[in-house]
């Protein structure tokens, strides 16, 4: 498994594929697949059957998995899209943003 750079949380704009350009929250991020889960990103119509949960059943939108590598971490400063990377600050190791090399 390889290290990846976005966590849970954090603020990601999509920089490739069907829905370049729009930015979310990730809600999940899955280590074994590469794989991220963005808020309001790569929405899908799942059918659902009748069952005890959801009586009605029906067409549900939900967010599908999109690649780690279709994604990049913004900036909170400049609001745009950056790399990140790691330094030791006293004690704790810290990510910064590559642009303004702000904390995250």
């Amino acid at each position: 498994m390889m290290k990846l750079k976005i966590k849970s949380g954090d603020t990601v704009k999509v920089i490739a594929g069907d829905h370049k350009g729009l930015e979310g929250k990730v809600l999940r991020v899955d280590r074994e697949k590469n794989k991220a889960i963005v808020e309001g990103v790569n929405m899908v119509s799942k059918h659902t059957k009748p069952s005890a949960k959801s009586p009605q059943g029906g067409i549900v939108k939900k967010e599908a998995p999109i690649h780690i590598s279709n994604i990049s971490l913004i900036d909170p400063k400049s609001k745009e899209a950056t790399r990140t990377g790691t330094r030791t600050e006293g004690d704790k190791k810290v990510r910064f943003a590559k642009k303004s090399n702000q904390v995250l």
